[in-house]
């Protein structure tokens, strides 16, 4: 349940559409819904300030479209990430005006699109690293960030990063998507004086063991305001970015 459902029921009580006891009744049935595959946790809204988010892989086509269906009862924004085109066709039977953003991998429903502000920059190294980027971009995106977008600026032509630095300087977070050696976050966090959400991904020679390497690069940092989430966490990496761009807009 979203703050603006919250204010809408107490307005149905204060004219009278609703009774206190309907009332009392919608919110005990709210904090979550039990499926018999799972707790779907329509209280994250009010809570974290964004609903909860369904990770799709695993989880059969039907029974996404399950959560989907207890998620949109509650809120007006969906995101489910690490979807497939099957997991799409199940959420838009019960939701026409759902998208499928196919690079990242993911599933949008707003009503209506809020307002972006803001600004978060994603930047990655490589095309390779797009898919992640992409994840960080849209979670960002339909979190109500502005997101501007660098891509194949790795640290090999490091001039092709320097050509974007103001928008890097102009950011109010910026998420980092890099394989290989993963470098591209100490280079980007040397040029900002914002926080820097550093992403590994499992793009690169074996010796970068399917994105150890770049992990334990981004964590042995030396520019002091990079932070780091898991490896091929955009979906993380986009909401902490959201997060922050959020907090500043307020303030």
């Amino acid at each position: 349940m979203s703050p603006d459902r919250i204010r809408k029921l107490l307005e149905e009580v204060q004219r009278g559409a609703k009774s206190v006891d309907d009332a009392l009744r919608s919110l005990r049935l709210a904090p979550f819904e039990e499926l018999p595959f799972a707790r779907v946790d329509s209280h994250r809204g009010v809570r974290c300030g964004f609903p909860e988010v369904i990770y799709c892989q695993g989880k059969t086509p039907a029974q996404v479209g399950r959560i989907a269906g207890s998620i949109l009862e509650h809120s007006e924004t969906l995101l489910a990430t690490r979807a497939d085109r099957e997991h799409f066709d199940a959420v838009r039977e019960l939701a026409a005006d759902a998208q499928f953003h196919e690079d990242a991998r993911c599933i949008t429903v707003e009503r209506p699109p809020c307002e972006r502000a803001g600004r978060v920059v994603v930047v990655s190294a490589g095309t390779a690293d797009m898919p992640v980027a992409e994840e960080a971009r849209v979670t960002a995106d339909v979190m109500g960030a502005r997101v501007e977008t660098i891509y194949d600026a790795g640290v090999a032509g490091i001039h092709r990063l320097l050509h974007d630095t103001d928008r890097i300087m102009d950011a109010n977070s910026i998420v980092v998507v890099a394989g290989m050696e993963g470098a591209l976050a100490s280079v980007v966090g040397g040029l900002a004086d914002v926080p820097v959400v550093a992403v590994p991904t499992s793009f690169g020679y074996g010796a970068s063991f399917g994105g150890l390497a770049p992990l334990l690069t981004m964590l042995n940092s030396c520019a002091a305001g990079v932070s780091v989430v898991n490896i091929d966490n955009g979906f993380g990496a986009g909401y902490i970015a959201a997060l922050i761009n959020r907090r500043l807009e307020r303030s």
